[in-house]
């Protein structure tokens, strides 16, 4: 049986609907894709610290 984590219990978020492209000029477009790769790297950062938590943990119970 897997361990369950916190986020288990937490009720799904539906996911929001896809932005229409279609209004947006090409430097909006730039703009947007600048702000999704930012929230990618936050992301990334969240889940590296979460997994170095989790690491620290596991080995602190292994001993």
């Amino acid at each position: 049986m897997a361990a369950m984590d916190e986020e288990d219990f937490l009720p799904k978020a539906a996911k929001p609907a896809p932005r229409d492209l279609e209004p947006m000029s090409v430097e909006a477009l730039h703009d947007y894709i600048a702000e999704l790769e930012a929230e990618i790297a936050r992301v990334r950062q969240n889940i590296a610290a979460k997994e170095k938590h989790r690491s620290g943990a596991e080995a602190l119970f292994r001993k």
